[in-house]
């Protein structure tokens, strides 16, 4: 039988208690009847949810929204009084495992991510996305699948949020209705509230394992093989500029970091990111992050800010999480001007498209550059273009590993090092292999020259295929 039990009023009072004060709720008179909280039909667990959701929304109504979270603490005690006020105002009689338990629910609910905490923990799950308060969606091994769980209200949502930006020095409100932030394990976040939303709060987590991907792991999951990753290893030893392309969602941070873990523990690493989520396990690393305007309007530090400010940092390595604006011409620069081996993704739908966005992101600077001074920078600054794809099973996989060969004219010469060839589609998974071309790279000389001797089986010379 259920221990939650609510002292009833009216007919159920003895005679000796009415018209004066009752008992109190942690010392119940032996002659009151108490009915127990289930009714007719509904479970305990049922009853049990009515009373945390009651006791709980009564309780933040209460509570200072001003109040800060970080001081876990301080917030407890505060919690801790509301809470044993509301239980004698309503009446509410628990055994102390009882009370205990629910008032670390309430707690974990308060003070975490609410609904959202269990799913941050499933770690078959990659992506959370709340669609307003009640429409709960995640990708679960590529797939997308809704979930039986809700928010109380848009507020609920919303007092989430502001739990998430609010440590980061981050704002939203409908003069900012976005933003960019992380969580303390470095999982993505974006958030976006009406006005400009027109479903209520919505919330995008990219979530990343607490353990950043191995080699093994990406030849596992069928990502690359172990001849593509070990021409990729070659080639950020060897202070090849790389490109990590792809589509949203395809993966291209989850490799950004495999490939960072190519690099020498004995080199400086400055890594620049709009919302930090790089995961790189070197000790001489300088993290970097951008920061949006305040409610004035100043001090903004944009991602092109930081990759200037890089260079007077002495890198031997500059890694930038997306290039997405003018900031591209800085990074080329920098790439041209001596600061090999840097590392960048960008969204695009093939290698070739890469190159052509790359192009556009720096007329975006508003220099008066000609194209083909735009296209020589891009040429002799991008070794290697990384394109990666989410296949139509969820899956994600490498489809091109191309070099950027130089200039023939006014364009831009490309020549593919690896491929990935689909062969079909059977019981709802993709078929398919990477192979290579048998074409060597012409950087081939800056890898030997780094003491790195790749066999030619590595690209498919002299075996069959």
């Amino acid at each position: 039988m259920s221990i939650l039990k609510r002292i009833q009023s009216g007919e159920n009072q003895p005679p000796s208690n009415q018209g004066g004060s009752s008992s109190t709720p942690s010392s119940p008179s032996p002659m009151q009847v108490r009915k127990p909280l289930t009714p007719p039909g509904q479970s305990t667990m049922d009853t049990y949810q009515d009373l945390k959701s009651r006791v709980q929304s009564k309780l933040l109504s209460e509570l200072d929204p001003s109040v800060d979270v970080t001081e876990i603490n301080e917030v407890r005690k505060t919690i801790q009084n509301l809470f044993d006020q509301i239980l004698v105002e309503e009446n509410f009689v628990l055994s102390r495992t009882e009370k205990t338990r629910l008032f670390d629910q309430i707690v974990a609910e308060i003070l975490g991510l609410g609904p959202l905490q269990p799913l941050l923990e499933d770690d078959t799950i990659t992506e959370v996305m709340v669609n307003g308060a009640k429409n709960i969606y995640v990708e679960r091994r590529g797939k997308l699948q809704k979930v039986p769980l809700t928010f109380e209200s848009n507020e609920h949502v919303m007092r989430i949020i502001e739990r998430i930006v609010a440590p980061l020095g981050r704002r939203i409100d409908e003069s900012s209705p976005y933003v960019d932030a992380r969580l303390p394990d470095g999982s993505r976040v974006n958030a976006i509230i009406p006005p400009v939303s027109l479903v209520g709060p919505v919330l995008t987590i990219r979530k990343f394992s607490k353990n950043p991907f191995t080699v093994d792991q990406l030849i596992q999951f069928g990502s690359l093989t172990t001849e593509a990753l070990q021409f990729l290893d070659a080639a950020v030893k060897s202070r090849i500029n790389i490109v990590i392309s792809g589509g949203t969602g395809s993966g291209k941070t989850t490799l950004l970091n495999v490939l960072s873990s190519f690099i020498s523990s004995d080199e400086r690493i400055l890594t620049i990111e709009n919302a930090a989520e790089l995961q790189l396990r070197q000790d001489h690393v300088i993290t970097l992050e951008s920061r949006p305007a305040n409610i004035e309007g100043r001090g903004e530090i944009t991602i092109r800010d930081l990759v200037v400010n890089a260079l007077r940092m002495r890198p031997d390595r500059i890694i930038v999480g997306e290039i997405r604006d003018e900031a591209a011409i800085d990074m080329l620069q920098a790439m041209n001007t001596g600061h090999d081996g840097s590392m960048t993704t960008l969204h695009s739908n093939s290698p070739r498209d890469t190159l052509s966005r790359l192009e556009t992101m720096v007329m975006m600077a508003g220099m008066e550059i000609p194209m083909r001074a735009i296209r020589e920078q891009v040429s002799s600054a991008i070794d290697l273009v990384v394109h990666q794809e989410r296949m139509r099973d969820g899956t994600r996989k490498v489809t091109n590993i191309t070099e950027v060969t130089g200039m023939e004219g006014d364009v831009i010469t490309m020549t593919d090092i690896f491929v990935y060839e689909q062969l079909g589609y059977e019981n709802n998974k993709v078929i398919g292999r990477m192979r290579p071309t048998g074409l060597r790279p012409k950087f081939m000389e800056k890898i030997e020259a780094a003491g790195i001797h790749l066999p030619p089986s590595v690209f498919g010379i002299g075996t069959h295929r």
